[in-house]
């Protein structure tokens, strides 16, 4: 049986390259605006900010 809730899957994209390297999950009723995180990219290899996104690869 699935899980019933408000939980999100979404991608966090590289602002910088537009590289999607991550994949996470969000409470959409807690946080319903986008989230932006400093993460590490592996193409660009230096921190850059990561934006969410809805489409996943």
């Amino acid at each position: 049986m699935a899980k019933k809730g408000s939980r999100q899957i979404f991608g966090l994209m590289c602002a910088v390259c537009k590289y999607q390297g991550y994949i996470s999950e969000k409470n959409k009723v807690n946080t319903p605006d986008k989230l932006v995180l400093k993460k590490y990219c592996k193409r660009c290899k230096k921190r850059t900010e990561h934006k969410e996104t809805t489409k996943l690869k």
